[in-house]
């Protein structure tokens, strides 16, 4: 994929300042996979490298919309080194393995943008490992549960962004099936007016939505999760542990949103990962919000300028036949 944003001439300050000690920019590779950011490997003329994180309008596929900046709303687009710090933070701090931090540069240091450099991790991700060879994925599946685990194990009395809840803050509604139903049915009215079957099924959809929240309990206590949590986001180091990363959005909230989109991304792998006491009710509401989200939000990038559109076009399909089956009759 062709530098969309940035040159290697913008860089250039950056990989000096994160990676210096005599040695000159040889090449900047784009890293794909990124919709939200740029992400840029850093190849050095001894070969040593980095990557570096890129937050840049030009950098985002996403149309514009409005609330994409107002925090207090834990699904607002995870994005801005300030969201990247204090994710990063939270998880090294319970042991989970994230990409090690080179440099963390603001607007107006070395670059336009606010940029992270972070530690090279080599190889295949997760998702690539499962399918060549599943026996070998399973000590990697471990770690992860042990990762998964100490995040659940910390918790707080209040949900949202990992920014805004560790730095004393409070986020929008009153409970998180709350905050998923209202987006759901944001997500629901999008994909209605984009796809005649979604329209012809919306009001039992919404009836379904709105069945599900209600025979939720309440919860008082929140966990961290990654919030997109697919194998995907989950690279493979040299010594077999899984590094997380994509870390933007996580959020203290239910445990139960980290294992729908689990049981979503995983697959059959999934098994490795199940824990059998979460709640059936949130996961049942979970379930068809984010299939109604999955439908939504690839209908919505594809307005843009993305590039891979028979394989967003692709997630949109499968996920739209999803939601529908949770309300066949």
């Amino acid at each position: 994929m062709a530098l969309r944003a940035a040159t290697r001439g913008q860089l250039e300050g950056v990989a000096r300042a994160a990676l210096g000690g005599g040695r000159r920019l040889e090449a900047v590779e784009r890293v794909a996979g990124g919709s939200k950011k740029g992400v840029y490997r850093l190849v050095m003329d001894d070969t040593t490298t980095a990557v570096a994180y890129l937050w840049d309008e030009a950098e985002n596929y996403w149309p514009a919309a409005e609330g994409d900046d107002d925090l207090t709303d834990p699904f607002s687009p995870g994005l801005g080194l300030d969201l990247f710090e204090a994710a990063h933070a939270r998880l090294d701090a319970l042991g989970v393995r994230v990409p090690v931090i080179r440099l963390v540069d603001r607007a107006g240091g070395h670059c336009a943008s606010d940029v992270v450099v972070v530690e090279d991790i080599p190889g295949e991700n997760l998702e690539h490992l499962l399918t060549r060879d599943p026996r070998a994925a399973g000590p990697v599946m471990r770690r992860l549960g042990e990762a998964l685990a100490a995040m659940r194990c910390h918790r707080a009395p209040r949900y949202g962004k990992v920014a805004v809840v560790d730095g004393g803050g409070t986020s929008r509604g009153t409970s998180c099936e709350g905050v998923v139903l209202e987006r759901a049915l944001r997500d629901l009215a999008e994909a209605a007016s984009r796809d005649p079957r979604i329209a012809a099924a919306r009001v039992r959809l919404e009836e379904r939505l709105t069945d599900l929240a209600a025979a939720v309990r309440p919860r008082a206590e929140y966990t961290v999760v990654h919030g997109e949590l697919g194998p995907d986001h989950v690279l493979v180091d040299a010594d077999g542990n899984p590094v997380v990363i994509d870390i933007e959005g996580s959020m203290y909230f239910d445990v139960e949103w980290e294992h729908v989109f689990l049981r979503i991304r995983m697959g059959d792998a999934y098994r490795a990962l199940a824990a059998d006491d979460l709640d059936e009710d949130r996961l049942a509401l979970y379930m068809l919000a984010q299939r109604l989200s999955l439908t939504a939000g690839p209908l919505r990038l594809l307005d843009g300028d993305f590039p891979d559109r028979a394989f967003m076009a692709g997630i949109a399909e499968y996920n739209l036949k999803e939601a529908l089956k949770l309300v066949r009759v």
